[in-house]
């Protein structure tokens, strides 16, 4: 499955960003898919996760209550909405398919279990 992230940008402190992830091939309805952050100097890191109906989610402890993970099968899209960012939000932001399992009841945050990736976009959130 092919994936092209949307949506980054500027954004001041406090204010909001919609990024989206768009796929093509394969089959992403059936698959968990996760969002990873990395910034500038550092590991890339969990920042959200929802499994194939949208029925599971999961959040970082940084991101929990601020960003909400969704999916529309029917567009071939995931979604993360993040709301009150903060400036260490910053950071290009990837998502990414669990293309090994289908139609798991979880969804894992391991980075090392995703195995499509797409190209990132860039969050720049300033002070």
């Amino acid at each position: 499955v092919q994936l092209q992230a949307s949506g980054g940008g500027l954004v001041q402190a406090g204010g909001s960003l919609r990024l989206s992830c768009a796929a093509s091939g394969g089959y992403f309805s059936r698959y968990g898919m996760g969002w990873f952050r990395q910034a500038p100097g550092k590991e890339r890191e969990f920042v959200a996760a929802i499994n194939w109906s949208g029925g599971s989610t999961y959040y970082a402890d940084s991101v929990e209550g601020r960003f909400t993970v969704s999916r529309a099968n029917a567009r071939n899209t995931v979604y993360l909405q993040m709301n009150s960012l903060k400036p260490e939000d910053t950071a290009v932001y990837y998502c990414a398919a669990d293309t090994s399992r289908e139609f798991g009841q979880v969804a894992t945050t391991t980075r090392y279990d995703y195995n499509s990736w797409g190209q990132g976009t860039l969050v720049t959130v300033s002070s």
